[in-house]
């Protein structure tokens, strides 16, 4: 395949899978038994996306080699006009990315939660791209899959390949955190803010090379599939691939130590949800981030036909719950779906709250249920203030507008809590020595680095449009990564972080080169597919070692990339 014998399209995917083999320090591929690509919607892939799939579209050869299915889309295509979407040209845009990954063999199944259908996959290697389903599969099932990108997962589907590495490998499925606890958890949002606030206590001087993997010791012997759900996808809000927690997921591997003991007690849920918690009029209730299970969107109905019974009715669509395709056929059988469009809801499939464009002449403040809804909708993918509580307060919300009758919270004005940095100024001659990929023979860049210790995601953190990174308390917020050699330890958050990495490329947005101190294979892939300057494995920290600022040089030769640093910058 890496020589072209099997079309053009498969040639790109095995170069990309022997530059992750090759960064990651892989000595051997192994087969996988399962795909699941993500990047699927308009507003998180963008013209990235776009325009990568029209590059490797019509090769009659490029299909995919093992059974492969599809994230959710940005819309369900049935309910467009009661969404109110107000984007130029989505439906089509929408259509052209689905019509282009089905003609590569994927199955436009449309759902991020995997795990929860038909999919029989109870064992085996496989190759996801969606955070909470990576998180859960290697939490909850036999199931072991990397924490892959859209485009690393896509090229194992199109060649059937992995490289063995990672979390494939059992000395690496170990702890690295200890969680203690002590507070009861009696509602699924407890889980779900549970899940957040463990990454939210990552610190840079922590080594978490596969990413924060807590053993979370003091939850209820028994727990919903919902509960688990909940915890999983909120903890993968930050990185983590893989959790333990006593009674619900086989025994944690015992270790010496760990990088970080964390206690989170009652005061920390209730401040939690004091922070978290609704201070203005709400203009719209999102059930189902990831898309809800069966037990959620039952549990939804059975608090909406509470207030059905007491003759109150949803006014303006003011809930959406949504769910998977699959979920949705079970519960439009069971007459679910109609006690809550009965009610006023709106019952959504084939796509999940935080990839929905939404019509801000309408909705400006949100409330859900879910952490990971809340990370995302409030990031740079939607800047849209967003509240958490337990289903049955949002029910309530969602059928009484007047709850809360004080002006909308405005997102800018939250105070944000700084990111944990151990960075200072370094001055002085600095040479070091690292590696770059197989399919980059010899370049050279010179020119300011831009450098943070804090990891970042291009999806959320970075406008796709702009290259300006938008993230309140993290180090670099406000400054662009236009003509920069970027320097971070790795990805963090959503996997479709490539699309969007390739999208600043194409339009000359993004940085002239990449440094990684961690192999990356959220940031790696746009690097390989692009031919954009990409260096890792250094002896030292080259996220301590520059400063924003320094002029450097970065060369590749005689497959070894020499950093050097030409001048420093001023200490401010």
């Amino acid at each position: 395949m890496l020589a072209g014998e099997n079309g053009p399209t498969k040639q790109k995917a095995a170069r990309l899978v022997v530059d992750l083999a090759s960064a990651a320090g892989a000595d051997e591929f192994i087969r996988c038994e399962h795909a699941h690509v993500s990047g699927v919607s308009v507003i998180t892939g963008g013209h990235g996306l776009r325009k990568f799939l029209a590059d490797i579209s019509g090769d009659p050869e490029g299909i995919v080699s093992i059974p492969t299915t599809l994230n959710s889309a940005g819309c369900d295509q049935h309910r467009m006009e009661e969404m109110g979407i107000d984007y130029p040209n989505f439906l089509e845009h929408q259509f052209e990315i689905i019509h282009a990954y089905s003609e590569l063999g994927i199955e436009a199944t449309l759902s991020c939660t995997p795990y929860d259908s038909e999919l029989d996959l109870v064992e085996g290697i496989g190759s996801w791209a969606e955070s909470n389903a990576v998180c859960f599969s290697n939490s909850y099932t036999s199931l072991i899959t990397n924490r892959e990108s859209g485009l690393s997962a896509l090229a194992t589907a199109l060649t059937g390949w992995a490289p063995y590495w990672g979390l494939h490998i059992d000395s690496n499925r170990i702890p690295n955190i200890l969680v203690d606890v002590e507070c009861s958890m009696d509602d699924l949002t407890d889980w779900s803010i549970l899940g957040d606030w463990i990454g939210k206590q990552i610190r840079p001087d922590w080594n978490l090379p596969w990413g924060m993997m807590p053993h979370i010791r003091g939850l209820p012997k028994t727990a919903s599939f919902e509960m688990r759900k909940a915890l999983a996808a909120a903890a993968a809000n930050y990185g983590c691939p893989l959790l333990w927690a006593d009674g619900q997921t086989v025994e944690a591997p015992a270790v010496e130590s760990y990088e970080g003991y964390l206690t989170f007690s009652d005061e920390n849920l209730r401040s939690r949800y004091r922070d978290l918690g609704p201070t203005g009029i709400v203009d719209l209730v999102v059930i189902g981030c990831p898309q809800a299970s069966v037990g959620e969107v039952r549990a939804t109905a059975a608090a909406v036909r509470a207030r059905m019974e007491l003759g109150e009715k949803i006014s303006d669509r003011r809930l959406w719950v949504f769910t998977s395709g699959h979920n949705h056929q079970l519960l439009e059988a069971d007459g679910t779906i109609d006690i809550l469009e009965e009610a006023g809801a709106l019952v959504l499939r084939d796509t999940c709250p935080e990839v929905t464009p939404y019509n801000r002449k309408k909705y400006n403040h949100i409330l859900t249920n879910s952490l990971k809804a809340e990370h995302y909708l409030t990031s740079g993918l939607n800047r849209m203030p967003t509240s958490v509580a337990p289903i049955y307060e949002c029910v309530a919300h969602a059928f009484d507008p007047t709850l809360i009758e004080s002006q909308r919270p405005v997102l800018d004005t939250k105070a944000a809590v700084p990111m944990h940095s151990n960075k200072t100024y370094q001055n002085g001659g600095c040479e070091m020595i690292g590696l770059s990929l197989p399919s980059q023979r010899e370049w050279q860049v010179q020119g300011k680095a831009l450098v943070s210790d804090v990891p970042i995601t291009y999806l959320g953190y970075v406008n796709r449009d702009t290259g300006v990174i938008e993230e309140p308390g993290h180090p670099l917020d406000g400054v662009a990564i236009e003509d920069t050699i970027f320097i971070y330890p790795k990805g963090s958050g959503s996997t479709v972080a490539p699309f969007v990495l390739m999208g600043l490329i194409y339009t000359g947005k993004g940085p002239k080169g990449i440094i990684n101190r961690d192999v990356c294979p959220l940031t790696l892939p746009a690097a390989s597919l692009l031919g954009v300057p990409y260096a890792h494995g250094f002896e030292e920290d080259p996220t301590l070692a520059i400063n924003t600022g320094d002029e450097i040089s970065v060369e590749l030769v005689n497959d070894k990339v020499k950093l050097n640093v030409i001048s420093r910058t001023s200490e401010d």
